[in-house]
């Protein structure tokens, strides 16, 4: 595994990241994770440290940087996340957003957060960026409503390029199409709910445009493809539901 070839990046889409590397290290199913993604509280360094203690796939890299987070201690009874570092502190941007599968399913949910030298509120906004992903429970039934896992989160540590495509490598023509489709998948599903509960249609309708607007640039590699039927998209109004009301009862910032 250390033996790549000369130029090898390692560009897992968001999809494997929680469906695959996260969901794996949840269920503890596989022994070799922590050579590709290892554990660290990632809030007790300073970003521009945790690059040397990345997995062997990130070797070298110089664009991304991923690991484990496990929860900490204070959060786990109740409290706020501490992303204080040595140097500075990692402040959220933004609301926590939605992240699909191939299968237009949704597997977890990600928050953005960027990173300040000194302390607030007088920091100094940096480039260093990082993308904290959450895996949703599976279900056990159709009615059961979602949960987070909160033994880990996965977190992708990254710098701001100002490219707008940064680390993305998915065809132009796959990311087009994908943004069409959601396009329509909000559409339907705004116009389908409207008669009930609106003002969650419009906060659906708008976190799938914020995200449509922030996945499609720098940070996402999703490569989702949306392609729902008209029925399906009725039929998943409760869950959409369900999931803005767990968005909204996060406590992320």
């Amino acid at each position: 595994m250390s033996n790549l070839a000369p130029g090898y990046r390692f560009y897992p889409t968001e999809e494997e990241l929680i469906g695959f590397y996260l969901r794996n290290k949840l269920e503890k199913r596989r022994d070799d994770l922590d050579r590709v993604i290892p554990v660290y509280d990632i809030y007790s360094l300073d970003p521009w440290q945790l690059p040397s203690i990345s997995g062997e796939l990130c070797t070298g890299d110089v664009e991304q940087w991923f690991f484990f987070s496990p929860r900490q201690e204070r959060e786990a009874h109740g409290g706020r996340p501490n992303r204080i570092t040595p140097s500075g502190y990692w402040k959220a941007t933004g609301s926590p957003c939605y992240v699909f599968a191939t299968n237009n399913k949704i597997v977890g949910l990600k928050k953005t957060m960027v990173f300040y030298e000194g302390r607030a509120p007088l920091g100094k906004k940096t480039k260093w960026k990082l993308n904290e992903y959450r895996a949703l429970e599976e279900a056990t039934s159709s009615g059961a409503n979602p949960q987070l896992r909160n033994e880990f989160s996965l977190c992708r540590v990254y710098i701001k390029s100002g490219c707008v495509r940064s680390f993305d490598r998915r065809p132009l023509i796959a990311t087009s199409e994908a943004i069409t489709n959601r396009r329509e998948i909000s559409n339907i599903y705004l116009c389908n709910v409207a008669g009930g509960n609106s003002s969650s249609a419009s906060s659906s309708h708008e976190k799938l445009v914020k995200e449509e607007r922030e996945g499609s640039y720098e940070g996402s590699s999703s490569g989702d493809h949306f392609h729902l039927s008209f029925e399906e998209t009725i039929n998943d109004g409760k869950m959409m539901n369900d999931l803005d009301n767990l968005l909204e009862s996060l406590d992320w910032d």
